[in-house]
């Protein structure tokens, strides 16, 4: 069977992707951690609140990073790197470490998501 071009990506694609995609994680957790720090520290809330919170915290950011990371397919790759532009967790330059085909790929995608309704 041969791969599908519209889905799958090449071998140098996949080999930045898969170390990408841990700069990205980290930035996920970073900004989860420091929002866990931010509820934590607020001495206006009592511990018990702050604990609710952070637990309700922990709980959508589980829902969100589901989607994003938890398959590590080379036929989902192209929908992860997206997600990861979408919410802000790899950067434009970072972007320009794929093919140039792989870029335009994203980028188009990008912009259909990105149109008002």
């Amino acid at each position: 069977m041969r791969p599908d071009p519209m889905r799958d990506i090449a071998p140098a694609d996949w080999t930045a992707f898969k170390r990408l995609r841990e700069v990205a994680l980290e930035r996920f957790c970073e900004r989860v951690l420091a929002d866990v720090t931010r509820i934590a520290s607020d001495a206006a809330k009592s511990k018990h609140e702050r604990y609710l919170a952070i637990y309700r915290l922990i709980d959508e950011r589980d829902a969100q990073i589901n989607p994003i990371f938890d398959t590590l397919r080379r036929s989902t790759a192209i929908q992860q790197i997206v997600s990861f532009r979408l919410n802000d967790l790899l950067t434009a330059e970072e972007l320009r470490q794929f093919s140039p085909e792989l870029v335009s790929r994203v980028e188009d995608i990008l912009e259909i998501y990105r149109r008002p309704l």
